[in-house]
């Protein structure tokens, strides 16, 4: 994490409580949106002028993060496993091609489910933008966006 980063952890977690609500009303679990928020960095573009700084978040790392969010809802609602694939009569063949992507459980390229990801992107995009009103109204912006300039 950079020097910026570390300044804005408190930040975080008061923008967490705030767009807890948000989740809720989104297709995804808690436990989802812990792991998005994993796969999920921010970046400050323009740090060095003001008028057009913004925080967003790079998501480059979510669609490989996307089997394990898939897992999860998969999960029956008291936290048990999902069905073996073996039981649902795919056998180690359908298991063999949803790994390399090309069986039918496979909701894109590589087993993603394109749909769920651009979800998970714009909620990304959402918190971004909730982060940086809160930086802004708490008057942190400036020094923030100073920090990431100065890295």
């Amino acid at each position: 994490m950079t020097d910026w980063q570390d300044m804005i952890v408190g930040d975080r977690m008061t923008v967490d409580g705030e767009f807890s609500a948000r989740v809720e009303d989104s297709r995804f679990t808690r436990q989802e949106w812990g792991l998005i928020m994993t796969a999920t960095t921010f970046e400050i573009k323009n740090p060095d002028d003001g008028a057009t700084a913004e925080l967003v978040a790079n998501t480059d790392e979510l669609r490989g993060m996307m089997p394990e969010i898939e897992k999860i809802a998969e999960m029956d609602p008291m936290g048990g496993a999902p069905q073996d694939d073996a039981d649902a009569g795919g056998g180690i063949f359908e298991t063999v091609l949803d790994a390399i992507g090309m069986g039918s459980e496979s909701g894109g390229p590589g087993g993603v489910d394109e749909g769920k990801l651009e979800a998970a992107e714009a909620l990304v995009a959402e918190y971004a933008v909730e982060l940086q009103a809160h930086l802004e109204s708490e008057g942190r912006w400036e020094k923030i966006r100073g920090e990431a300039a100065d890295e």
